[in-house]
């Protein structure tokens, strides 16, 4: 989904960036080895950008959520928040760096049952999360919790939802196109 108003700021690079977004630009290179679009678009707002990266860093260290659990946490975010950048980029990471089987994905990516019952009710909870901005019934943690999950995990699910949101909400802003590496698994709503 792309906001009606599109956001007319010139994407930064390493060449035009002030020193803040240089430094971020500069440390998101060295980690996944290019700029993808999304940050160039975010670097417009170096404290957006900076605590996008920081949180990110944060979850996918310290969540206790393995990195298949991460990358569904991400893509259900991100398809309630019906971005289809992260979407498309959750999808490619999910097949080619954590290893999450094509039809977990896939499930998340069209809305259909995830075939997995832990990870289904990981979907299904973070999913509630968003829906209910925050605000889960009993029952529900308790089937998050039954599912084998526990209380920290779902304030790391606070933050996996900040995060996305810094991010989905800037991609629509910006109608961010999708980087090629990602193009594969491109998903429109």
């Amino acid at each position: 989904m792309l906001a009606e108003y599109r956001l007319t700021l010139d994407p930064k690079t390493l060449a035009n960036a002030g020193p803040e977004a240089h430094a971020l630009l500069e440390a998101a290179k060295a980690q996944v080895g290019f700029i993808p679009n999304m940050y160039a678009r975010m670097a417009n707002s170096p404290g957006l950008l900076g605590a996008y990266l920081h949180g990110y860093a944060l979850f996918r260290q310290h969540s206790g959520f393995s990195p298949v659990e991460q990358e569904v946490i991400f893509l259900t975010i991100s398809r309630e928040n019906s971005c289809e950048y992260c979407v498309s980029a959750h999808s490619a990471i999910a097949d080619s760096a954590s290893k999450v089987p094509a039809s977990v994905t896939d499930a998340i990516r069209d809305g259909e049952p995830v075939p997995d019952a832990k990870l289904a009710a990981l979907h299904q909870f973070t999913r509630l999360m968003v829906a209910k901005h925050g605000l889960p019934d009993q029952a529900e943690v308790e089937r998050f919790l039954a599912a084998g999950y526990d209380e920290r995990q779902i304030l790391e699910i606070v933050l996996a939802i900040g995060v996305k949101t810094f991010s989905n909400y800037a991609n629509h802003l910006f109608h961010t196109p999708l980087d090629e590496v990602f193009a594969a698994r491109a998903w429109k709503d």
